[in-house]
């Protein structure tokens, strides 16, 4: 064994030695200067690996076997990258279907961001925003200027309401209201993300669900709806 791996030793530094004096131009046994180079690294890893294994002293059969589970574990570890995307959107319809009104990210045909949201049971189009790291329920309401805040999601985002000025008047589905100016740091929708938007919260009792509004909505370069489905587009 020692004999053979000296031997295949011997052989890799003759090629390199004919490598590094062929310099860039010409070939090498038919190959360029890129691939000789490369198939001498593939044979100086492979002898590696097979004296670490021929010289563990193990049985063929279990040696045999370790090699395959390794072998396995590589493969699938390759496909797993390869196909992260994909992955990434069977992930994000597994969770739309099994989590209401999760957007389900896409790319649209332009290469932008898009997310697409299921109409729900009451008619409407919920979605789970993250506004500013908090995850919210929140009501497409295209008829709405600015997106608006209930008091208790505006209290767990980090907003007091108890310490904000109620002065601009809104309509809600109970009639006239008074909210409150605040700025969101960061909207995300899926892929879509806003920062800075302005917003309002309503005062505690006047409004149950936080409304996403026309300002995040018309920021975009467009929205559809086909069916039962919603789709924003970044």
């Amino acid at each position: 064994m020692g004999r053979l791996f000296w031997i295949v030793i011997a052989v890799m530094a003759i090629g390199l030695v004919a490598l590094i004096a062929t310099g860039d131009g010409g070939t090498l046994f038919g190959l360029d200067g890129d691939s000789f180079a490369q198939t001498l690294y593939l044979g100086l890893l492979g002898a590696v690996v097979a004296v670490g294994i021929l010289g563990s002293g193990q049985r063929f059969g279990p040696m045999a076997r370790t090699l395959a589970i390794w072998l396995v574990i590589i493969m699938a570890l390759m496909v797993g990258y390869q196909y992260r995307y994909e992955l990434q959107d069977v992930g994000s319809r597994l969770t739309a279907g099994l989590i209401p009104g999760s957007p389900l990210s896409m790319v649209g045909d332009d290469g932008r961001a898009a997310v697409m949201i299921d109409r729900m049971a009451n008619g409407h189009f919920e979605i789970r925003a993250s506004i500013n790291g908090t995850s919210v329920n929140t009501v497409v309401d295209t008829g709405a200027t600015t997106t608006v805040l209930s008091a208790t999601d505006a209290r767990r985002i980090g907003f007091e309401p108890d310490d904000l000025s109620f002065t601009v008047p809104i309509m809600t589905a109970n009639g006239p209201a008074q909210a409150a100016q605040i700025v969101i740091d960061e909207i995300r929708i899926g892929e879509i993300s806003r920062t800075r938007l302005p917003a309002l919260v309503a005062a505690d009792g006047q409004l149950d669900r936080t409304l996403l509004g026309m300002n995040f909505i018309g920021s975009l370069s467009g929205f559809d709806m086909r069916g039962e489905r919603l789709i924003l587009r970044d």
